[in-house]
């Protein structure tokens, strides 16, 4: 399992600003895009940076919080 694995990611429709919003609060604030698929996997891979990020400079990952409702029940 990679430590991204631990984190609840998701992609959602802003009615709002009309683009799709991909999302992961427990490891940073969001990125936007018009293709739902490919703005999943582009935050897949902005989640990876982050925490690689983190692991170079020695700091610790942030506790996974955000839980998917399934895991709740």
């Amino acid at each position: 399992m990679k430590a991204s694995d631990q984190y609840h990611k998701w992609i959602e429709w802003s009615d709002e600003d009309h683009i799709y919003i991909g999302k992961c609060p427990d490891v940073m604030t969001g990125i936007h895009g018009e293709d739902p698929v490919k703005l999943y996997s582009e935050l897949c891979e902005v989640v990876d940076e982050v925490i690689r990020h983190l692991a170079s400079e020695g700091r610790p990952l942030p506790h996974s919080r955000v839980r998917p409702m399934q895991e709740v029940l």
